[in-house]
C-alpha cells in the first residue's frame, strides 16, 4: 500500500487525469476486461492508462481480467467520504449578492479582452459543488475549492471564499451581465432547488494550456518546448508542478488560470 512520499506522488499522478478516475469508477462496480473499459472511456492511450494506474497500486490486472485492488476501494471510498463532508445542503444557504468588481485587467490569452476579479457574498463554501450540475460545462474542483464554468470562451470561477474571476472578458457590461445571469442562476436554485442542465462535454486544447505557460521553453521540467509541456499536461503524463518558472510572483496569474483548465482535463 503506498505510503513513502514517491508512491503517494504516483497516485496523484494516476488519479490527476479524468480518464483515469473514469476508470476508478468504472472499476468500483466490479471486475472489468481491458475491451470492457475501452468501450467505457475509450481506447485511446488505454493501455497506458491501466500501466500507471497498477504502477500507483489502486488496480491488479491478471488473466485479461482488470480490478481495484484493496488500496484502490480504499482510496475511493476514502475520497467519496470527504466529498460528502464537503458538501454542504443547499437548503440551508442564503441568496448572494454581487458586492463588488474589484478589477478589470488585460487578459493574458488575448490582451484585447480583460479578466475580471469580483466578489460575492455570502461565500458559498461546499455549497458550490452541490451546484455543479446547474450548469452544463460546469466542473467543481476540490482541489483548489471552486466551481468552474465556461460558457463559450468565458471561464467564469466562483471560490468558496466569495472571490470570482471571469476570463476573455469583452467589457465591463459585458461583466456585469455575465455576474448578474450567475447570481440569477445560482439565487433561484438556492429558492427552487438545483435542476440538472444537460451537460456539454468540454475539451481544453493543447494550445489553451500553452497560452499560460511561460513560453520560455527554459527545459526545467525535463521538456524540449513548453508545447511539448502542455501535450503531456493534457494526456496526464507530467504533473503541472513540474513547471517551476510558473512558482514565481510573475506567473502566481498564469499558474491560477493553468489550474482551472487543469480540472477539466
Amino acid at each position: 500500500m503506498p505510503g513513502n512520499p514517491n508512491e503517494i506522488k504516483l497516485v496523484n499522478n494516476a488519479m490527476s487525469n479524468v480518464t483515469r478516475r473514469k476508470i476508478m469508477n468504472f472499476l468500483s462496480a466490479g471486475d472489468k476486461s481491458a475491451e470492457e473499459i475501452g468501450g467505457e472511456v475509450g481506447k485511446t492511450m488505454l493501455d497506458f492508462h491501466l500501466k500507471l494506474l497498477q504502477q500507483a497500486s489502486l488496480i491488479e490486472i491478471e488473466e485479461g481480467t482488470v480490478r481495484l485492488s484493496e488500496y484502490g476501494r480504499n482510496f475511493l471510498k476514502e475520497k467519496e467520504e470527504k466529498g460528502a463532508d464537503k458538501t454542504a445542503d443547499i437548503s440551508q444557504a442564503k441568496p448572494i449578492e454581487i458586492t463588488e468588481v474589484r478589477q478589470l485587467l488585460p487578459c493574458i490569452a488575448d490582451s484585447s479582452k480583460f479578466r475580471v476579479i469580483a466578489n460575492i457574498a455570502p461565500p458559498l463554501g461546499g455549497t458550490l459543488k452541490v451546484l455543479e450540475p446547474l450548469f452544463p460545462r460546469g466542473k467543481y474542483s476540490d482541489k483548489i475549492g471552486a466551481l468552474i464554468i465556461q460558457k463559450g470562451e468565458i471561464i467564469t470561477t466562483v471560490y468558496g471564499t466569495g472571490k470570482v474571476t471571469m476570463t476573455m472578458i469583452k467589457s465591463e457590461a459585458e461583466a456585469r451581465e455575465s455576474l448578474q445571469s450567475l447570481k440569477n442562476t445560482i439565487n433561484e436554485a438556492i429558492a427552487k432547488g438545483v435542476a440538472p442542465a444537460p451537460r456539454e462535454k468540454v475539451r481544453v486544447e493543447p494550445m489553451e494550456i500553452y497560452k499560460y505557460l511561460p513560453q520560455t521553453n527554459c527545459g526545467k521540467c525535463g521538456e524540449q518546448s513548453c508545447y511539448t509541456f502542455a501535450i503531456k499536461l493534457m494526456v496526464g503524463e507530467i504533473a503541472l508542478d513540474k513547471c517551476t518558472p510558473l512558482k514565481e510572483p510573475g506567473y502566481v496569474t498564469n499558474l491560477e488560470h493553468l489550474q482551472v483548465l487543469s480540472a477539466y482535463i
